[in-house]
C-alpha cells in the first residue's frame, strides 16, 4: 500500500472488519448456506490460529468476530476445542512467539479491528499487546503504520445521542464500546433425522 492512502487505508480496514464475506461467496457457490456445525468449526479454527500466533484469548476473540462468553462456553464445554486451544498456546510459546515482544502483524490486526469496532485506543493498545511507547515510534516511522491507525479511528461506529446532561454523542462510560443493534448470520440447521446419525 503506498505511504499515505487513506482509500487504500479504507479498504483494508473494510476488509479486516468483513472477513466473513469470502466465506458466504464461497458457500453460495456451493449452492446454500453454512451449516451452523460448519460455522461455528470455521470460528474455532480463527481461534486456534490466533492463538497460535501469540495471541490471548480475548485478542484471539477480536480475531474470530467470536463473543468472549461464546469462547468460553466453546472451552468448557468442548474437550477437543480446549486441548487444541492448549496445543496453540503451546506452539506459540515454542516458538517464542510471546517472548520477542516485536509487534506483529497478529497484533496489528487485532488493534485495528478493535479501534474501528469502538474500542478506545488506549484499550485496543492493551487488548492487542503493544506497548504505548512502541506503538508510538511505529506511528512516526511509518506513515502507512500511522494512515491505518487513523482510519481504524475513524471507521468508529458513530455513538447514539443520548438525552440529559452529558453531550451529545457521548458514551455513557468513557472508553467503553457502545451496545451495537442486534445482528444475526444466517445458518442452516441440519434437519432432525440428520441429527440422529
Amino acid at each position: 500500500m503506498p505511504d499515505q492512502d487513506p482509500v487504500e487505508a479504507g479498504r483494508a480496514i473494510a476488509w479486516l472488519k468483513d472477513r466473513g464475506a469470502v466465506e458466504r461467496a464461497l458457500q453460495a457457490s456451493l449452492g446454500g448456506l453454512p451449516s451452523a456445525r460448519d460455522a461455528t468449526l470455521a470460528s474455532m479454527g480463527d481461534v486456534l490460529q490466533a492463538t497460535a500466533r501469540g495471541l490471548g484469548l480475548e485478542a484471539a476473540a477480536v480475531w474470530a468476530d467470536v463473543p468472549e462468553p461464546v469462547l468460553k462456553g466453546w472451552i468448557d464445554k468442548d474437550p477437543a476445542f480446549a486441548a487444541a486451544l492448549y496445543a496453540a498456546t503451546a506452539l506459540a510459546a515454542a516458538h517464542g512467539v510471546k517472548q520477542d515482544k516485536q509487534p506483529t502483524s497478529a497484533m496489528l490486526r487485532v488493534l485495528l479491528v478493535a479501534m474501528s469496532n469502538g474500542a478506545t485506543k488506549l484499550d485496543a493498545i492493551e487488548l492487542a499487546g503493544f506497548r504505548d511507547s512502541r506503538l508510538r515510534a511505529l506511528a512516526k516511522a511509518s506513515s502507512t503504520f500511522k494512515t491505518l491507525l487513523d482510519t481504524a479511528r475513524r471507521a468508529r461506529p458513530l455513538p447514539a445521542r443520548e438525552s440529559g446532561v452529558r453531550g451529545p454523542g457521548r458514551p455513557r462510560h468513557p472508553g467503553r464500546k457502545l451496545p451495537e443493534p442486534w445482528g444475526f448470520r444466517l445458518v442452516q440447521r441440519a434437519a432432525e433425522d440428520d441429527r440422529a446419525d
